[in-house]
């Protein structure tokens, strides 16, 4: 069974999302991650309570920001997302650890589909 990111912090730290939020969008900032975003949909969304949203410029810009950011979190808190959505060729990887879901796009993906606009009643951290 994969381990989501809430399962793996004691009880007193479940509120520590946000911070795994931030150590995700550290990970993706080691690979030149563009335009770095995190969306707190906690009250908004029955599905989880972090976007983080970053862009990279090209497919093996993507890819190494996924990597980076599948490599840390594992590191450092033994967990694998539920779902890793990267095929071959894919502007946009998606990386669900329940609590927290990374989008790495293309940069003109991200202008198409512009979550941030779609979730726009949910608060920016300060980054």
């Amino acid at each position: 069974m994969k381990k989501n990111l809430s399962t793996v912090l004691p009880r007193s730290e479940k509120n520590t999302e946000e911070q795994l939020a931030l150590l995700c969008l550290e990970a993706a900032a080691d690979k030149k991650a563009e335009d770095p975003v995190i969306l707190d949909l906690r009250g908004i969304s029955t599905f989880t309570d972090y976007f983080v949203i970053v862009s990279g410029n090209s497919e093996p810009q993507i890819k190494a920001i996924a990597s980076s950011i599948r490599e840390t979190i594992r590191e450092k808190h033994d967990c694998s997302p539920f779902s890793d959505d990267s095929y071959p060729g894919s502007p946009w990887i998606v990386l669900d650890y329940g609590t927290v879901i990374v989008h790495i796009f293309h940069n003109k993906l991200r202008e198409l589909y512009d979550l941030e606009s779609l979730w726009g009643d949910a608060k920016r951290l300060d980054l």
